[in-house]
């Protein structure tokens, strides 16, 4: 159940490189699991997208730290913190959720509620692998459309 699978890898071009500049001038989308609301890297501004969605993954008042604006590699860093505790959580609740709450819902109730754990989960999942490409494209990696 939201295994921890080793990650995909991701061919990146060093800044400055034939690749880099390639990937910068036909970047359409970002590479595979980056997300929608963000513009790819090599769109200018993409780095103010990325703060508003990493800040829509964390709870409401981190929105109140301008630490976190002004510096988007420790946003993401926190926002990775805080969605892989998230995932931790779904896990344990998927775990022990027909010991604990058999008894207190209806007939039927349980299955649902499985189905909802497990949907959250992959979309926790998802978030983590996107988290993990900003942070990528924060420390200067450059994204190239594989052949």
């Amino acid at each position: 159940m939201f295994d921890q699978t080793s990650r995909p890898p991701v061919r990146t071009a060093l800044p400055g490189s034939p690749g880099a500049r390639t990937a910068a001038a036909g970047a359409k989308g970002g590479p595979p699991g980056w997300p929608d609301r963000v513009p790819p890297p090599a769109v200018r501004g993409w780095q103010s997208a990325a703060v508003s969605w990493l800040l829509d993954l964390c709870p409401p008042d981190y929105r109140g730290h301008a630490v976190l604006r002004r510096h988007p590699a420790a946003l993401a860093w926190l926002a990775d913190l805080h969605v892989a505790a998230q995932v931790d959580a779904m896990r344990q609740a998927y775990r022990t959720v027909r010991v604990d709450l058999a008894e207190s819902l209806p007939e039927g109730t349980i299955d649902a509620l499985l189905v909802a754990l497990e949907h959250e989960g992959l979309r926790l999942r998802s978030a983590q692998r996107s988290i993990l490409l900003i942070r990528e494209a924060l420390d200067g990696s450059v994204f190239v459309d594989r052949l």
